[in-house]
């Protein structure tokens, strides 16, 4: 029996959740005849497991696909309850289900061939890149490999948090939610000693909705901690559990770290998604990054260019979040405060774009001169000396 000779594709997209999914789609929309592509998963992505939620202007690709959308948010702290008008932009829920089905719809218009395997390595020589399952063996060879599998940084970060939660999909049988707006932090949860909490809610109408409790801090809590924390939250909402059901229920963890991750870990080798650098440090926010690549890697194919996309946040914001992780790590300031001091003094549609990665260096200053200003000129300097100590270190 001869040696078997592993296919030949001009692109393999590894991993088909979020980012996987949206690559997909955004490459069938540019049609793209002739290409070759593959999909290398062991698991094919259906149903409801994840909730994306975002900010953006009405219209475009993701408006048949949502579940609910909002104009109107609230910002809530012990002293204040601000609803912020977010005109031009608007908040947006999107669920996992359509998306996984578009994607799937993709891999057919795109004459796609699905491996259900787990990929191992991926050997670039330069020239193409050998897709291998864990076993070693060879499953395909790529011009160009799209991998949007979880990946540690390059190195460890100053700061090393997590934003992880926990979410419940209550229904009631009579109206207790405004679908009106949504609650994008409440910060009347109890806060923990080091990190931040809050919950926030993500009403798709009167009588349903997604009731969150999260925590951006370094360790995860138990089941119970997290069940307890939506209790509490439930209270201070005025819900009553027992006349509600829990349809669903959804956990997360995300990343919040100054490390660097490899966009590009080999010349023909690129991350998408969180090992892409898409998530936001000081949010933990991915989605909307993680969309905009998936735009750029398309037209970048249909163009007949390496589809390689940009950064998903410029480098001074990238240094902003840095700052603002250090000055909570330290606890020289506080969640709520800089997250109500940031909302308190600038438009609401600058703070969404800001997290966003669309902000000018002006519109950057003003959100900088909003921030508790001695705290965070101590976290700058302390960022400044870690960033040196650290490159003599690697010398």
């Amino acid at each position: 029996m001869g040696v078997r000779v592993p296919a030949e594709v001009d692109l393999a997209v590894v991993g088909g959740g979020g980012a996987g999914s949206l690559v997909l789609t955004a490459l069938a929309r540019h049609g793209l005849p002739g290409l070759r592509i593959a999909v290398v998963d062991p698991v094919r992505k259906r149903g409801q497991d994840r909730t994306w939620a975002f900010w953006g202007t009405p219209g475009g690709d993701l408006e048949p696909m949502l579940s609910a959308s909002w104009s109107r948010v609230e910002v809530t702290t012990p002293a204040v309850a601000r609803v912020l008008d977010l005109t031009p932009l608007r908040y947006a829920m999107l669920r996992s289900a359509p998306l996984y089905a578009r994607a799937a719809e993709a891999e057919l218009r795109l004459g796609a061939t699905r491996y259900d395997v787990a990929v191992g390595a991926l050997d670039d020589d330069g020239a193409s890149v050998t897709v291998r399952d864990t076993d070693g063996r060879a499953v395909l060879r790529a011009g160009w490999v799209l991998d949007s599998r979880p990946r540690p940084p390059r190195r460890p970060g100053r700061t090393a948090w997590l934003q992880h939660f926990r979410g419940w999909w209550l229904e009631s049988s009579t109206p207790v939610f405004d679908p009106g707006r949504a609650v994008l932090m409440d910060f009347r949860t109890p806060q923990p000693d080091r990190g931040v909490s809050f919950g926030y809610v993500l009403p798709v109408s009167d009588r349903y909705a997604l009731v969150e409790y999260t925590e951006f801090s370094p360790a995860l809590l138990s089941d119970a901690g997290y069940d307890a924390g939506l209790q509490g939250y439930a209270g201070l909402l005025g819900l009553d559990l027992a006349a509600l059901t829990v349809r669903e229920v959804e956990d997360g963890v995300i990343p919040m770290t100054d490390a660097p991750f490899d966009r590009r870990p080999s010349p023909r080798v690129v991350r998408l998604g969180t090992a892409g650098g898409a998530t936001r440090p000081s949010t933990g926010f991915t989605f909307s990054a993680m969309h905009r690549q998936a735009g750029q890697v398309a037209a970048a194919v249909a163009a007949g260019r390496p589809p390689v996309p940009r950064p998903a946040y410029p480098g001074r914001h990238r240094w902003m979040d840095a700052v603002a992780l250090r000055a909570w790590n330290s606890g020289a300031v506080g969640g709520p405060e800089f997250f109500d001091r940031l909302f308190d003094r600038n438009p609401a549609s600058r703070v969404l774009r800001f997290l966003d990665g669309a902000t000018s260096p002006a519109e950057d200053l003003a959100l900088m001169r909003s921030s508790p200003l001695l705290p965070m000129t101590s976290a700058v300097a302390g960022d400044a000396a870690g960033r040196l100590r650290a490159r003599l270190i690697r010398r």
